[in-house]
């Protein structure tokens, strides 16, 4: 008898799949061949769209530069993106058109998400290639990025990409088994991220073309989860991985959404960009913030540091620094240092002017 958890999936009908580098890297033309009949027996049996996340540039620039390890410096790794970019979309594009699928290419970067405009942009564009059954192909621009290529294998962009296309499911095909508990054994399901996945994840896999491991992987299956979409690690190279795993079978790892699920704006908030600078609130307005569920005023603000106008992400922290939630500025960092710990009645008269009371509304808050 299925999982009732793995049987949701079946009910899937938008979702992000994302394979890693050292799958393309094994084989850079059959890996995208193979995932790409099992789409398209999925869009023709269940109406299923997907987007596809992959991996793989650099790996395939290393090659055709005749790289024999992978590059330390990033304009050497920017440079491998260039040229392994044109060969990895041709695979992609080929495998597709064997099903007379067209694809649309998408080069993101982590800046494209954290800037609002851009990242509507971004959802409108694939929102218009979906609908015109087109199998959209992501990947993070590597060419002019720097934290992509430093830090990831595209689980965080994938994992952000299923906010910007509202994903049912994110299906992660990778070169393992999936999670792998403390006895090393594969764990098939996770429903508490933070206590049953963070402590056996590891940390990254160095000295190969990827650059993610498993702990982005959960990070990102984490991300995924607050979108309500639920997340599958599954070993892409066993057959029909990605059939299976939407059919609800016991393969990989399977992340269970929690049920304090985020709209896509709150999402983007907490996880889609970077904080410009903190606010630091005393104990009465944390309390008010995570068990009232208040806006923050400036009563309770105790510090402020870093520059930031109004409108700007910011982080909140408590008094001891730890942050536990983020939000839109109402006020920019100096005005808000003239302001801090007095009355919202005060504001007009301190500043010579009043926008709001709030120095971060409910609606722009999000709890961490």
């Amino acid at each position: 008898m299925r999982d009732p958890e793995r049987a949701a999936l079946a009910a899937a009908r938008r979702i992000v799949v994302k394979i890693g580098s050292r799958l393309l890297t094994d084989s850079p033309a059959g890996r995208p061949a193979a995932l790409a009949d099992e789409i398209a027996a999925l869009r023709a049996e269940r109406g299923l769209r997907a987007v596809v996340v992959t991996s793989g540039a650099i790996g395939l620039g290393m090659r055709a530069l005749r790289m024999a390890k992978r590059p330390a410096d990033i304009p050497s790794l920017q440079a491998a993106a260039a040229v392994g970019q044109r060969a990895l979309l041709t695979h992609w594009g080929n495998a597709f058109a064997a099903h007379d699928i067209p694809i649309g290419q998408i080069l993101l970067t982590h800046d494209d998400i954290r800037d609002r405009r851009r990242f509507l942009n971004a959802r409108h564009a694939i929102d218009a290639l979906l609908a015109a059954s087109v199998v959209p192909v992501v990947n993070e621009n590597d060419t002019v990025g720097y934290e992509e290529i430093k830090y990831g294998d595209n689980d965080l962009l994938a994992a952000l990409v299923c906010n910007l296309v509202g994903a049912d499911a994110l299906i992660v095909l990778t070169d393992v088994e999936g999670l792998r508990g403390a006895d090393g054994r594969r764990i098939p399901v996770v429903r508490d991220v933070d206590a049953e996945a963070v402590p056996v994840a590891g940390g990254s896999t160095t000295g190969s073309p990827g650059s993610g491991g498993m702990a982005s992987k959960v990070q990102a299956a984490k991300l995924a989860g607050r979108t309500g979409a639920a997340a599958v690690v599954v070993p892409g190279a066993e057959p029909r991985a990605l059939t299976r795993a939407l059919a609800g079978e016991d393969i990989g790892t399977l992340f269970v959404p929690p049920g304090d699920r985020l709209t896509s704006r709150k999402h983007w908030i907490a996880f889609g960009s970077r904080p410009a600078g903190a606010i630091a609130v005393d104990a009465g307005a944390r309390a008010a913030l995570v068990d009232r569920r208040t806006s923050l005023l400036p009563a309770g603000v105790t510090g402020v540091s870093g520059e930031f106008d109004a409108g700007d992400l910011v982080s909140v922290v408590d008094a001891g620094g730890t942050e536990f939630a983020r939000g839109l500025a109402c006020y920019g960092a100096a005005d808000l240092r003239r302001i801090a710990g007095r009355r919202s009645a005060d504001i007009a008269a301190i500043l010579g002017y009043k926008y709001v009371d709030e120095v971060i509304r409910r609606d722009d808050l999000v709890i961490l």
